[in-house]
């Protein structure tokens, strides 16, 4: 896949192997992608088809088995700066002693770089950005997620089901800050397979049993 502007994200060749000896398993095959900035690219398929490994080479927490994933003309692995590529992982992560605004500014505060708040608002969570991340709801605290991959203004932004647990409302809002992201510059990577965020995307990328299928 290709854009008009030079690719940022690039997969070569990429093969996945989880496990080892007689309990490996293979679960990317021949992955090749090449992703301009600027752009909402979704990664779509069933469960197990590949979408959530692909998430992790690309934003660099682990390295392919074989083949390459490179950002900005270097290795994605391992991760070197949020501001560069972030992530929003299945499993949240968040800090839950932390309010919904200190775990959305984590990275700026981490990085000594100031912040404004408005995604806080843009993601509905301002009414509750006092209330510790533990106190809230499962679809409060995927916003609160989103908004800390999202608020450093990264290059890449890599996204794994990010409107799961939404009612259409929030659903919409999430939509209008991944559009507003990319206009900005930002490479949003998204996996899903909810229609509502296929049908806005630049690029689909559709996967099947690990593999690119169109």
């Amino acid at each position: 896949m290709s854009g008009p502007a030079t690719p940022l994200v690039r997969v070569r060749g990429v093969d996945h192997v989880r496990g080892t000896g007689s309990a490996a398993t293979r679960v990317l095959h021949g992955i090749e992608l090449s992703l301009a900035p600027a752009a909402l690219v979704v990664l779509a398929g069933r469960s197990g088809s590949g979408k959530s490994t692909l998430c992790h080479l690309v934003a660099g927490i682990m390295a392919p088995t074989a083949g390459e994933v490179l950002v900005a003309g270097r290795p994605a692995y391992p991760v070197a700066d949020w501001g560069e590529v972030s992530l929003l992982p299945q499993r949240l992560a968040l800090e839950p002693e932390l309010t919904v605004a200190e775990n959305v500014l984590l990275p700026a505060g981490v990085r000594g770089r100031r912040a404004g708040t408005d995604l806080l608002d843009r993601l509905g969570l301002t009414a509750i950005a006092g209330r510790p991340a533990r106190d809230t709801s499962l679809g409060e605290q995927q916003r609160t997620a989103l908004g800390r991959a999202l608020v450093l203004g990264p290059a890449v932004a890599v996204l794994d089901e990010p409107t799961g647990h939404q009612d259409d409302e929030h659903v919409h809002l999430i939509l209008d800050v991944l559009h507003a992201a990319v206009r900005t510059g930002t490479l949003a990577l998204v996996a899903t397979h909810d229609p509502r965020v296929i049908d806005t995307a630049d690029v689909v990328v559709r996967m099947r049993s690990g593999r690119v299928v169109t």
